[in-house]
């Protein structure tokens, strides 16, 4: 219980102050616990920063497995719930993508992480009617990816799109993807830390 505590105010940290913001002392203070907590239990920089990405990818799990259904709707009640309820973790995601770029231990873990995605993507499509679902998982992930930032931290971030025009643009989206639409119910499962 902890742990979770000190990973979400790791995350609500990034989100507010970016990556330089992101100390144990900050993290006490956010999570409302004794100083020295987060680096008795996360005891380096790049400790915490695991903790924190393994956080947004169980989260990202839960949402993902919440929206359950046919593949279109549950993918815009997804996008949805990300740039709404699930903005801070978002915002969070993009601080350590980026952070990602420059340091290759966290990198190394963000990609871990987000091949679990990935793959649980993969079986969606498949499962969906998919004939090549690697290729339509990395075509999906860039859509998905795309209409997130753009409606939380690109230009689009000042009108950003609402239920009913996230399901009909996710539903003609799937619909050209997939024959079919990807109109059969996916199995239960997870995601990962990747936006989709």
């Amino acid at each position: 219980m902890r742990l979770t505590s000190i990973a979400d105010a790791a995350i609500e940290v990034v989100a507010a102050e970016g990556m330089r913001g992101l100390t144990h002392r900050a993290v006490d203070r956010a999570a409302g616990l004794p100083l020295g907590s987060t680096s008795y239990y996360a005891r380096t920089r790049a400790a915490l920063l695991e903790l924190a990405v393994r956080r947004i990818a169980e989260l990202d799990d839960a949402s993902l497995t919440e929206a359950d259904g046919e593949l279109a709707p549950a993918l815009a009640r997804f996008l949805h719930t990300a740039m709404t309820t699930g903005r801070t973790r978002l915002v969070a995601r993009y601080e350590f993508a980026l952070e990602a770029t420059r340091r290759p231990d966290l990198r190394a873990i963000y990609d871990r992480v987000g091949q679990r995605f990935r793959d649980s993507c993969a079986e969606l499509l498949a499962h969906a009617g998919s004939p090549d679902p690697a290729r339509h998982t990395r075509m999906l992930i860039a859509w998905c990816d795309g209409v997130l930032f753009d409606s939380v931290a690109g230009a689009g971030a000042a009108r950003a799109p609402g239920p009913a025009e996230l399901e009909r643009s996710t539903a003609e989206f799937v619909a050209v993807l997939l024959p079919g639409g990807g109109a059969q119910r996916p199995p239960a499962g997870g995601a990962g830390a990747s936006a989709c």
